[in-house]
């Protein structure tokens, strides 16, 4: 299926998309192909996607309910197809009016929850008391004081490479479809990145991780989910409690002590201010009592 392969090549080459993005895209687009094949009782080809019908893609849609899909990924699983269709157009001259104007179920968007300010405080410290070995111990403290003190995605902190040992004053990320920003660390952050690095058994150059796993390969997100997972039963936090939510929570906590969208909105990222609006939801109150203070009387 040479289309669908180029299409997935161009998201993460071109486009640049995260790991995890091209992750699901590729999952949807392998099912809506092996969907079309049966379907359409035969591969796919160029033609064939011209002539598809909405009645087409709201069978596939249909399948996928029954399968269990929420109507977040239904959204999700439309999205890509339609960006799908979006790249025939451009790159082979295939327009298909039918799928760019058919539209899926309402996305509710739902707002991150963060921990709070001591709730943060008690994952750090308590990281640390369950690894056995020193240098795990502050490697994991290291992850999460970064993740948070610095609002980083978990992807782009244990991607970091090892010369960054010692911390340096300011990070230069590149984030989500290459965007490159810089972020300070605070002297906080940079000393558990410190007693990390004077810690860890492993070489901490430019061409090795900078965060590694208990065999010297690079730690893999999924084994820090588990640690925090650990911590989080240990203190009664609520499974909500994640790396990500802590990457909200260093937003959010940042909002909460007077900080401005514009500033947060570089720091997280983001290219847009109205991905960074989301966390206004969750620190309502407090823009409430800044509006009150702020707005001029008459």
């Amino acid at each position: 299926m040479k289309i669908m392969t180029d299409f997935l090549d161009y998201i993460e080459l071109e486009r640049r998309l995260a790991d995890n993005t091209v992750q699901a895209y590729t999952a949807d687009m392998r099912e809506f192909f092996a969907f079309l094949t049966v379907h359409l009782e035969g591969e796919p080809n160029l033609a064939a996607l011209a002539k598809l019908k909405a009645r087409d893609l709201r069978a596939f849609l249909t399948v996928r309910r029954r399968q269990g899909l929420s109507d977040t990924s239904v959204a999700r699983l439309l999205s890509t197809i339609k960006s799908f269709f979006k790249w025939l157009d451009h790159k082979h001259g295939v327009s298909n009016s039918d799928i760019a104007f058919l539209t899926g179920p309402p996305r509710r968007r739902r707002l991150p929850r963060p921990v709070s300010e001591g709730g943060v405080s008690e994952v750090i410290e308590t990281i640390g008391t369950l690894q056995t070995d020193a240098w795990l111990a502050a490697r994991d403290v290291a992850a999460v004081t970064l993740i948070y003190g610095a609002g980083l995605r978990i992807s782009e902190a244990l991607g970091l490479s090892g010369d960054h040992n010692p911390a340096p004053e300011t990070l230069r990320l590149s984030g989500k479809a290459g965007r490159v920003r810089l972020v300070p660390l605070i002297d906080t952050v940079r000393q558990a990145l410190d007693a990390y690095g004077q810690l860890c058994p492993f070489p901490l150059k430019s061409d090795t991780p900078y965060f590694y796993g208990a065999r010297g390969k690079r730690l893999q997100p999924q084994v820090l989910r588990k640690q925090v997972q650990l911590v989080r039963g240990a203190l009664g936090l609520p499974e909500t409690a994640t790396p990500h939510a802590l990457r909200h929570s260093f937003a959010t906590h940042l909002l909460a002590n007077g900080a401005d969208l514009r500033s947060i909105q570089s720091l997280l990222g983001h290219a847009s201010l109205a991905t960074t609006q989301v966390y206004t939801g969750v620190d309502a109150g407090h823009l409430r009592k800044v509006h009150a203070a702020a707005h001029p009387r008459w």
